[in-house]
């Protein structure tokens, strides 16, 4: 008598997609850029030292990388001091934002969803991945998920073998 059995990966033959965010991350070295270190005593810009602070800073440390601009004190600091910074990084960093890392990270996802091809899901079953080791915004989620709502067949969150339902259209 033959005990051996045929395993047969069912989720493979599902038809389902699996779809994982975190292959979007996209690469590249990430800076937080805090204004408070050019504030006077912790509480205000004076404008002649931020100036001579931007004139002599070496920007090309910036060269590649993603910068979120912010400040964590609690001071009032003018705009247009956000935009010379801006200004003064451009020709150097990948992408430059006014937030936090956790702001950073949500631009980031955001253009990389805006660029992906959403046509060649129409009709498909999708699983979104749910856990990795690259941590993915919410937002990436929120945004994936209706854009797939208006192609997708259906679209389940977490793992194939172990989804939560999200979406199932009605044919």
């Amino acid at each position: 008598m033959d005990i051996q059995e045929n395993i047969v990966n069912r989720v493979a033959q599902s038809g389902l997609i699996s779809f994982d965010l975190a292959e979007l991350f996209p690469a590249g070295d990430r800076v937080l850029y805090d204004i408070k270190d050019n504030l006077f005593h912790g509480l205000m810009l004076r404008e002649k030292d931020f100036r001579e602070f931007v004139k002599e800073h070496d920007w090309m440390q910036y060269e590649g990388k993603h910068v979120a601009i912010t400040c964590s004190a609690d001071a009032i600091v003018p705009t247009w001091a956000y935009m010379l910074l801006a200004n003064k990084m451009s020709p150097y960093a990948q992408t430059i934002v006014f937030g936090n890392l956790e702001s950073l990270e949500i631009v980031l996802f955001d253009r990389a969803l805006a660029n992906l091809d959403i046509e060649k899901y129409r009709d498909e079953r999708i699983v979104i991945k749910g856990c990795g080791d690259i941590s993915v915004p919410v937002s990436a989620y929120v945004n994936l998920t209706a854009k797939l709502t208006g192609v997708a067949k259906s679209i389940m969150y977490g793992e194939p073998c172990s989804t939560v339902p999200i979406y199932k259209r009605k044919d």
